[in-house]
């Protein structure tokens, strides 16, 4: 029984180390333009632009789960992208403090005036709209694969 024990709680301590070292990978998200095309122009890389309603647009909701929460999105774009998300909650709960309501809605005045969502927007770092794009099926493998293609095609 013993040993039974202690094979459990190493398999226990060595799944939990992989879920960490996962969390420690994710990608540092801007959540001010201005600053993501700072560190463009400095990296010379695209922002990917993100615009979502985090508590109220299903699209939305499969989008980060399914593709920006994942490890291999983190391994994608870190080498090839400044990352930016404005999110536009509807519900009290998750209201935004004032200062950042202001910065998500001056990102999505120059790049989101449509109101789309999900938007998922490619931006050059001198600020110009290289491709557009939202929520496709497929998991994290296939929307990597669609932002390559839209890289290629500027």
């Amino acid at each position: 029984m013993r040993s039974f024990l202690l094979i459990s709680s190493v398999a226990v301590v060595a799944t939990a180390a992989p879920a960490q070292a996962q969390t420690a990978s994710a990608p540092t998200w801007n959540a001010s333009l201005p600053t993501a095309l700072e560190q463009a122009k400095a990296s010379q890389k695209p922002v990917l632009v993100v615009f979502s309603g985090s508590d109220w647009c299903k699209p939305c909701m499969m989008l980060k789960q399914e593709v920006f929460d994942q490890p291999e999105f983190a391994q994608f774009a870190k080498d090839k992208f400044v990352l930016a998300r404005f999110d536009f909650p509807r519900n009290k709960k998750n209201r935004l403090p004032d200062a950042q309501t202001k910065l998500n809605e001056d990102a999505a005045a120059r790049l989101n005036k449509e109101g789309s969502f999900p938007a998922v927007v490619l931006v050059s770092p001198e600020g110009k709209i290289l491709a557009r794009t939202g929520y496709r099926p497929g998991g994290v493998a296939a929307y990597d694969t669609y932002l390559e293609q839209l890289l290629a095609k500027k």
